[in-house]
């Protein structure tokens, strides 16, 4: 063979190998990219990439009008990439004194020349993800990013801040048991306005792609697949912060004052339901007061002499006793087979009407008059009850109401006993939110409102859902029953067992409760001593109300329990702040007879509009500069016009306009609005002063 063959021959050998291996290579690469393509992705998952959630921010729950109550913090943990890529040799040395000095300064933990040895060390090694300090708040976070080498940013100064968020309650232990949390323990456990609502609040969680280093640690890296996270919506609330701090101060106070175990004290509005202020508080080892249980919604215990309000005006509705009937209270006890009650007042009260048997809470004349009338068919008065829905969850929109009960005919404990029983208080079981809400239904004429804690769900300040009043019953009673049970509330006041809180710039109607406790299976009774219930439930004025409220103390000292001298003080301080902060500031007075005329309410508005009307009536008027908007004031015998300032990047404060106005200037700002009633603008949300959003709704309250 010629030497020219061979190498021909030779050439083709590796030709073809090289053939052979080049399909053998593709063979594989398609192996891999079809058949084994799961398994190479998520090896490189684990051992290269990995994608990571990005939790997202919480919503806050917010008060009635916008202000915080609760929200999500963020707080970081910030690393150091000693061997960031975009980090010049020359940046490093130029830098790190100056770093490291701040460092001392700002993040502490250790000296200048410790953290420069610290970092010159780990940037020897290799370090990319080098552990600065947890739980940094902005503030600090702000003047990190501020220091040599680390304000040059993540690439050329090698900071790395990764946020952590942290739920925090603006306004201390405040209603914290309404508003609620939710546990870090397996089973998830849900409580209050923060459990109910969990799904509009957590929002939904992105994704990030963070790479493997030498070491095991894992840095992020920007990625088209990366998805950022959609932050929780605002909860807004019912309450108002003012009378939640006033209700809760005031049972705190009390509940010290007479050495009590636990309370709780409600704030309702009556043609809503709207729960302004709830403050629930249990006495401590350390003896201080705290919320831990939501005794308001959740303790479902036997109410006493509170309960005779639904009893008596069963009697009224179903027409077997009137409010003048006579009811002889003998000597003040009376004998029910092998159980005497008795009333507090020794001697009794002898003869006396229905309704003084409510004002006066006669034990005895409520027993005797309801097992008068009803021991024949005792089934009658427990139907009447539950026509009432006093044997009905409320459905809260918050977890761990309480169940109602009230004992029927028939059931395995029914004896000749349960009726008196039950004609005052006992042998029925109700929390204070349920009782509270038939008060409420009987200020507000009948009509049974279901408690509300949360009015909107809002997303960057627009609302996205409403919840509206809902009613339970459009008619507890008739109206006859229901006028003739208010006369009795505002007797209790006037002159009955609730004379201590008469006198006050304004009428309250309501009822003292007094009722002995049983402690399980224990009976009423442990040792020698008894244990006690004092509430006092009512509403406020009397004559058109507005507000109710019950105050419940578990538990006082055993020298003083009765429910207006322990529970109807608190009840009082809540009335009066209420009266201070919304009678004067939302409500007219009435001009009283005799008295000269007042100057009419121009409100606020347009300038030109408001000097024409003035000229038009003869009224004198002053006028400081030359706006377009303004707003009036009376002062002695003059309007005085005073600028309304109309800032481009704030919302502006729309209330006292007419509704012309007021649409007029927010749609001219861009704004969009949305309104119900009539009159002039009385509220509005968000409030003014708010800073102007893209696509921002506006809501008015209008009312005469």
């Amino acid at each position: 063979m010629s030497v020219r063959d061979e190498i021909i021959w030779r050439s083709g050998i590796i030709y073809i190998i090289m053939i052979i291996l080049a399909v053998i290579l593709l063979v594989r690469i398609i192996i891999m990219q079809s058949v084994e393509r799961n398994k190479w992705e998520s090896l490189g998952e684990k051992y290269v990439y990995r994608t990571d959630e990005v939790r997202a921010t919480r919503g806050n729950i917010l008060a009635s009008d916008g202000r915080l109550l609760v929200s999500s913090i963020p707080y970081y943990s910030v690393y150091m990439d000693t061997r960031s890529t975009g980090m010049p040799p020359e940046l490093w040395k130029k830098n790190i004194d100056g770093l490291c000095t701040g460092l001392a300064k700002v993040a502490g933990i250790r000296s200048a020349s410790a953290w420069k040895s610290l970092l010159t060390n780990e940037r020897k090694k290799g370090e990319r993800y080098l552990l600065i300090r947890r739980g940094v708040d902005y503030e600090m976070l702000k003047n990190l990013r501020e220091l040599p080498l680390f304000r040059e940013g993540q690439y050329r100064g090698g900071l790395i801040a990764q946020p952590e968020n942290k739920r925090i309650f603006l306004n201390g232990d405040l209603a914290v048991r309404t508003l609620g949390y939710i546990s870090k323990n397996p089973d998830g456990t849900r409580v209050g306005i923060e459990g109910a609502f969990n799904r509009e609040l957590a929002g939904k969680n992105g994704k990030v792609l963070k790479q493997r280093l030498t070491g095991g640690d894992w840095i992020p890296v920007n990625n088209a697949g990366s998805i950022d996270p959609k932050d929780g919506n605002d909860v807004v609330t019912t309450i108002d912060v003012e009378l939640q701090d006033v209700a809760t101060t005031a049972l705190k106070n009390q509940l010290r004052k007479f050495n009590a175990d636990h309370g709780c004290a409600v704030l309702m509005e009556v043609a809503t339901g709207d729960i302004k202020a709830i403050g629930n508080l249990k006495k401590t080892e350390s003896g201080d007061f705290l919320e831990v249980y939501n005794y308001a919604v959740g303790e479902s215990t036997e109410p006493g002499s509170t309960f005779k309000l639904p009893v008596l005006m069963a009697a009224l509705e179903d027409g077997v006793a009137d409010t003048n009937d006579i009811v002889d209270t003998g000597n003040g006890a009376v004998r029910f087979y092998n159980k005497v009650i008795r009333d507090t007042k020794e001697g009794g009260y002898g003869r006396i009407t229905v309704k003084e048997v409510f004002e006066k809470s006669s034990n005895v004349g409520t027993s005797r008059l309801i097992y008068q009338h009803y021991k024949d068919n005792p089934g009658a008065l427990i139907e009447r009850l539950r026509s009432m829905k006093l044997d009905q969850k409320l459905n809260l929109q918050i977890p761990g109401e309480g169940d109602p009960f009230i004992r029927r005919p028939g059931d395995k404990l029914w004896s000749g006993l349960s009726l008196p029983m039950i004609s005052h208080g006992y042998e029925v079981r109700l929390t204070p939110l349920q009782i509270l809400t038939f008060y409420n239904a009987v200020a507000n004429g009948g009509k049974m409102m279901k408690p509300r804690f949360v009015k909107e769900i809002r997303r960057n300040g627009n609302v996205i859902r409403r919840f509206n009043p809902e009613v339970i019953s459009h008619s507890i009673a008739s109206s006859r029953t229901i006028k003739k049970a208010r006369k009795m509330l505002e007797g209790v006041v006037e002159h009955g067992t609730a004379t201590n809180l008469r006198g006050a710039a304004f009428k309250i109607a309501g009822k003292t409760g007094t009722a002995q406790i049983a402690l399980e299976n224990k009976g009423y009774k442990t040792g020698s001593r008894v244990y006690y219930q004092a509430s006092f439930v009512g509403y406020f004025p009397a004559e058109e109300p507005l507000f109710s409220c019950i105050v419940v103390v578990n538990s006082p000292s055993s020298s003083v329990y009765y429910g207006n001298l322990v529970a109807g003080p608190v009840f009082r301080e809540i009335a009066d702040k209420v009266y201070s902060t919304y009678f004067f500031k939302e409500f007219t007075p009435v001009q009283e007879e005799g008295t000269s005329p007042a100057m009419p309410d121009l409100g606020n508005g347009f300038s030109d509009d408001i000097r024409t009307i003035c000229r038009g009536l003869d009224i004198k008027y002053s006028r400081d500069g030359s706006d377009s908007w303004v707003v009036t004031r009376e002062e002695s015998e003059m309007i005085k016009i005073i600028p309304l300032k109309v800032q481009d990047e704030l919302l502006p404060d729309v209330r006292g306009m007419t509704l012309r106005d007021a649409l007029y200037l927010l749609e001219s700002m861009g704004l969009r609005t949305e309104f119900q009633g009539r009159g002039r603008v009385k509220k509005q949300y968000p409030e003014h002063g708010t800073r102007l959003q893209n696509g921002m709704i506006v809501s008015l309250d209008l009312g005469v």
